[in-house]
């Protein structure tokens, strides 16, 4: 069973130990700016929102990389880079939409998130549950039932 990071922007309270756990589990620092999972702050809403790679099914990053550097693992699901054969001629990173491969200047390389080999210390760290790993076919169950909430309860008030 594949499984996927599910971020929920409504529990995210802007402390940043997603990135201070992502720096330490893959750069072995505490250092929010080598993180591989950003949390913007919308300062005039009020709002916290993490962000990071979808994994996605068709990812223009593998498409993209002319030396087949980043590859899928089969297990997690997540497309990762491998480092000896990534060249850092960034066209990953002009690929994604999402903004979510970067170039670490100190290796020279890009990086992503890859999951953490399946057990993604950015959830372990959340203390809000605004990020958790979850059956990838689930992902979009929470906000269904929300919709549905919505609809039932407009429904009982126009009876």
């Amino acid at each position: 069973m594949q499984k996927a990071l599910l971020l929920d922007s409504e529990k995210c309270t802007g402390c940043l130990q997603c990135e201070i756990a992502c720096s330490f589990e893959n750069e072995g620092v505490f250092n929010p700016s080598k993180s591989r999972i950003r949390v913007f702050n919308f300062h005039d809403e009020g709002r916290f929102v993490p962000y990071t790679c979808t994994q996605c099914d068709e990812a223009w990053c593998r498409s993209a990389c002319p030396v087949g550097a980043i590859s899928l693992n089969g297990a997690t699901g997540a497309k990762e880079v491998a480092e000896a054969l990534c060249v850092g001629c960034k066209v990953c990173t002009i690929a994604c939409p999402f903004g979510t491969v970067n170039y670490n200047q100190a290796t020279g390389k890009v990086v992503k998130c890859d999951l953490c080999g399946g057990d993604p210390a950015c959830a372990k760290a959340c203390p809000t549950q605004a990020i958790v790993y979850v059956d990838a076919d689930a992902t979009g169950l929470e906000k269904m039932r929300v919709w549905a909430a919505k609809t039932d309860a407009g429904n009982r008030a126009t009876a």
